[in-house]
């Protein structure tokens, strides 16, 4: 026994002694003379160490061509959401706001002569606004709309307009019976209408418009005021002014209409923030379905699988999973108490979280966000099997800028070169949503009819891809064995 045990021991000696290799003279056996690791036993050595010196210039050159190339990729790419925002003032005129003035145009105050109507028109005629201000002010005729002030309303609606005043049929004749006939009710407000869409975008509503009406209409009401109170001055029949001081000051007033307001709070992530993880969910369940795909193309333990067969089952695996996926993430909205399954509500009327399609509301929901899943998952597919790592995670931001820079923001304040950003997969999602939480101007067959094109697309590119990867592996083997 102690013999055989020598033997295999001074076996095992001479075996290990074979393995390592032999050094140059003036060379340290135990190290590396290209790598300077060595063997286990090696010694570290320095940073700096001479026979670094080449590994050293080699790694100083490839680490400052990756920066440049991220720092190239970082400027074109970011400059993408940034632009979006760059040219916001010079397009504020494609913030068109409606002025139409009903004052005394049907009957039965026809027979008066308007005071308020003309004055207010006259002072948008003449408007000089500020850089801030400039937007898209318009006078309308009121014949236009068939003097119907709901029609300006639907407009609005309909998105023909960001906003509109509306000077109402009987704004002089409540104010001239109201300093005549001492009407102590007569409320300054109900001269004029101001009627916007909060929900159609919140952000350039509160950013630019309401701050725009409200310089520009502050200082019509006060020049209004000095008129009017000239004009009674020198009007010796109304006496009865002091008992409606409200009809002398401020005279005329403005009641601002939301047709459709953005609530509640919790709603901002499905319309926006929240979106990008949907982007990122659809992006990363690829890496987390690969090693189940792995299973099929490995051929352990059985035979090969039929290629089309594997195709059928890649794509078909990552349509269910977004499935379920965009349900879990759909129903964080309903958790939240995100209204459901509110009816409709008229398109000229102002309503509190009207849903599009009442209680299947949800389930719209919940479908538009599965189909943009697919739009938004399958080209991060292809595009990872195309690129491989790490420039699969360049695709990832380049794909995040682009569907946040043109689907967060107005594309009307945008330069027009971002135009391509209404066939983006998040900006449709965006629309969608909109419309479906808050009952705005549908366009949801337009929005699915993009989704479906994404997802169509991306399956017939998807084989394409997969060879690509397949040759890009095959060829990294070959250079790895030489």
């Amino acid at each position: 026994m102690e013999s055989s045990a020598s033997s295999a021991c001074q076996t095992d000696q001479a075996s290990a002694v074979d393995d390592i290799p032999l050094a140059a003279p003036g060379q340290n056996p135990e190290k590396d003379p290209e790598n300077g690791d060595g063997s286990k036993n090696a010694k570290a050595i320095s940073f700096f160490h001479p026979t670094l010196k080449d590994t050293r210039i080699r790694a100083y050159r490839l680490w400052a061509v990756t920066v440049l190339a991220l720092g190239v990729f970082i400027i074109a790419v970011l400059s993408l959401y940034w632009g979006v925002l760059y040219a916001v003032y010079d397009r504020l005129p494609n913030i068109t706001v409606w002025i139409v003035d009903f004052d005394a145009k049907t009957a039965p105050y026809d027979t008066i002569t308007p005071i308020i109507g003309p004055f207010i028109t006259k002072e948008f005629s003449q408007l000089k606004p500020a850089l801030v201000d400039n937007l898209g002010w318009t006078i309308k005729p009121a014949n236009e709309f068939d003097n119907d002030p709901m029609r300006v309303r639907q407009g609005v609606y309909y998105e023909k307009a960001h906003a509109a005043i509306i000077i109402n049929s009987n704004a002089t004749a409540l104010l001239k019976a109201a300093v005549n006939q001492g009407n102590s009710s007569y409320d300054p407000t109900g001269a004029a209408q101001v009627i916007y869409n909060t929900a159609r975008d919140q952000t350039t509503l509160t950013t630019y418009i309401l701050p725009a009406l409200l310089d520009t209409l502050f200082p019509i009401l006060s020049h209004f005021g000095a008129q009017w109170a000239s004009m009674l001055d020198r009007n010796s029949s109304t006496q009865n002014v002091f008992r409606t001081p409200q009809a002398v000051n401020p005279a005329i007033g403005f009641s601002f209409i939301d047709l459709r307001p953005f609530n509640p709070p919790t709603a901002t992530p499905s319309i926006s923030i929240g979106l990008i993880y949907l982007i990122i969910i659809s992006f990363f369940s690829f890496s987390f379905l690969m090693p189940i795909h792995g299973l099929f193309i490995q051929p352990r333990g059985h035979p090969p699988v039929r290629t089309w067969h594997l195709f059928t089952w890649r794509i078909f695996s990552s349509i269910m999973a977004y499935f379920f996926l965009a349900l879990c993430y759909s129903l964080i909205s309903l958790a939240f108490q995100i209204p459901f399954s509110n009816n409709p509500a008229p398109t000229n009327v102002g309503a509190m979280n009207p849903n599009a399609y009442g209680k299947g509301s949800f389930v719209v929901y919940w479908m538009l966000n599965f189909v943009g899943m697919g739009a938004l998952g399958l080209p991060c597919e292809n595009m990872a099997m195309i690129l491989g790592q790490p420039y699969s995670s360049l695709w990832l931001i380049l794909w995040v800028i682009t569907n946040v820079a043109t689907s967060f923001y107005t594309l009307d304040l945008a330069s027009d070169f971002y135009h391509w950003g209404r066939a983006w997969p998040l900006n449709r999602i965006v629309n969608g949503s909109r419309t479906i939480l808050f009952d705005t101007r549908s366009t949801i067959g337009i929005d699915f009819g993009v989704l479906f094109a994404w997802v169509a697309v991306s399956i017939i590119i998807f084989p394409f891809a997969d060879y690509i990867m397949k040759w890009r592996l095959s060829r990294q083997v070959k250079q790895d064995k030489k």
